[in-house]
């Protein structure tokens, strides 16, 4: 498939795939017309913070670029998860970038005007805990001034931060864009309004995509912080008892409310942790339907719509994407499983559940 390096709404195309297989080849733009009166469309408002920083390893003076991949201490934005890489940049993939220094703990970091700290080292070569020092509004500060957005080799050209922020972006929250989100517009909004379609909001800490090693890789996504405000969660209970399905704008929106979600369907609100995976086998109590990038096989977007549909249509799927030119990663075109209320379960056995756990306030 193709990677696209930009978002072009104009060009976008989107994929409508219907339950027993049915596919549709659409614009994008098409998409304000594919549901029904008395659905929710559920979005992620997390803004993209300036997660890329770099600096020098202080004990060794060798260049290292930190990504921030995780929160560990929300509401202190002082202490991440994060990948280390040694010298380079986006331009060389990911898989090819050269490791970081050896790190120890207690390690000095210098990101620009940002000094860090590493305060644990995890079981990878990569993957680190670090603390910024000084208050928080010197470390917000710093990292508007020095970082930059997390991008890819097959986005060469350098990206600002208004290039990952969705039209909907609020709170600073995410890691990298909650990219499905680039498919929304604020006249899509308002044709929804108008055909009685109801549109919600929560802020999910979207993650990286890529640590550049496989081994690494197959952990995502890591531990991801949400908040789901009352009022979204009133209007997901009133769009179940209408009939209506809700329908989620990317993968980060499935796990925000799959992980608040009760046995019954209910969902909580406030603020947590989706911990774990979707996958095949996970039971979905809340979400019916998904619009998603295109993502292909092995990647952890792609294993959560197993969870909607099985492998047989998601190959279908993939085979449709690539015959029709479909672009990949965050500025590629969309495909929405326009599935009925409660189709996306099936009749899958609960295996496999995502973990919630509370979490102080984002």
């Amino acid at each position: 498939m193709i990677a696209a390096d930009r978002s072009d709404p104009y060009s976008a195309k989107l994929l409508v795939v219907e339950a027993g297989g049915t596919m549709r080849h659409l614009p994008r733009s098409r998409l304000a017309t594919q549901f029904n009166p008395g659905d929710l469309v559920v979005a992620n408002d997390a803004a993209t913070l300036p997660a890329s920083l770099r600096g020098m390893h202080v004990p060794s003076s060798k260049a290292v670029e930190i990504r921030l991949a995780g929160w560990l201490s929300l509401p202190d934005p002082s202490r991440f998860v994060a990948i280390a890489f040694g010298p380079g940049d986006h331009r060389t993939r990911t898989e090819d970038r050269l490791p970081p220094p050896a790190l120890s703990i207690g390690d000095g970091l210098r990101l620009g005007p940002l000094e860090a700290m590493v305060e644990r080292l995890l079981d990878h070569p990569r993957l680190l805990e670090l603390r910024f020092l000084g208050n928080h509004a010197a470390i917000f500060a710093g990292l508007a001034q020095h970082g930059r957005p997390i991008q890819y080799a097959h986005v060469p050209e350098l990206l600002v931060l208004w290039d990952v922020w969705t039209k909907i972006a609020a709170r600073p929250f995410a890691f990298e864009a909650p990219s499905a989100g680039f498919a929304l517009d604020w006249r899509m909004l308002q044709a929804w309004r108008r055909r009685g379609i109801d549109f919600a909001a929560l802020t999910h800490a979207a993650g990286i995509s890529s640590t550049g090693d496989p081994a690494l890789d197959a952990r995502l996504p890591f531990d991801e912080p949400y908040h789901i405000p009352e009022c979204t969660v009133a209007q997901v209970a009133q769009a179940k008892l209408r009939g209506g399905r809700i329908i989620a704008i990317g993968t980060s929106v499935v796990r925000a409310l799959e992980a608040a979600a009760s046995p019954d369907g209910s969902v909580r609100a406030g603020n947590g942790v989706a911990t774990g995976r979707i996958a095949q086998s996970t039971p979905l109590r809340v979400v019916d339907a998904i619009l998603t990038g295109v993502h292909q096989p092995g990647e952890s977007h792609f294993e959560l719509l197993r969870a909607f549909a099985d492998d047989a249509l998601l190959t279908k799927t993939s085979a449709a994407l690539t015959a029709g030119g479909y672009r990949t990663h965050e500025f590629g075109d969309s495909v929405l499983y326009n599935l009925p209320a409660g189709a996306a379960a099936g009749e899958r056995s609960p295996t496999e559940v995502l973990e919630t756990k509370p979490e102080r306030s984002p």
